[in-house]
């Protein structure tokens, strides 16, 4: 929490939002990284289609890699959990946002914003399961 200050957090989430917002007036599309990723990865997709997808992600990527290189304290994290949690915490978050047909930041940001009853439920459902998940997980391991 030492990096946490309201205003970038501030900053950050209306960055967030006017991206989603600019995606869905000026191109017509939900800015959910899952379906922007899956279209990217299915071959069905017709290659227009994937290639923005890709250019979408590569921006992201590129992004955090020059923030990573202007401001490297902010990107300084311990982490404390075994490369086998992580590859497991990975899995089931991937698992868990194929089968809530996306993420939290694709029902959270661009579903709740468009007042979609579909996404309030799946981001309350994420987020319920996300605390039980930690409490079950500290529980069992004694909070290690």
């Amino acid at each position: 929490m030492e990096n946490f200050t309201p205003w970038s957090a501030l900053l950050g989430g209306v960055l967030v939002g006017l991206s989603a917002t600019m995606m869905l007036v000026l191109h017509g599309r939900i800015t959910g990284i899952t379906g922007i990723v899956s279209g990217g990865l299915d071959p069905q997709v017709a290659s227009p289609e994937r290639a923005w997808r890709w250019v979408f992600i590569l921006g992201l990527l590129a992004g955090a890699f020059a923030l990573s290189l202007a401001l490297p304290h902010k990107f300084e994290i311990g982490i404390e959990r075994s490369s086998l949690v992580l590859v497991a915490a990975g899995v089931l978050v991937g698992w868990g946002t194929r089968l809530g047909s996306g993420c939290t930041s694709g029902h959270g940001v661009c579903g709740i914003s468009r007042g979609s009853g579909r996404s309030l439920i799946a981001t309350l459902t994420f987020i319920v399961a996300g605390v039980a998940t930690v409490a079950l997980y500290r529980a069992i391991t004694g909070g290690v």
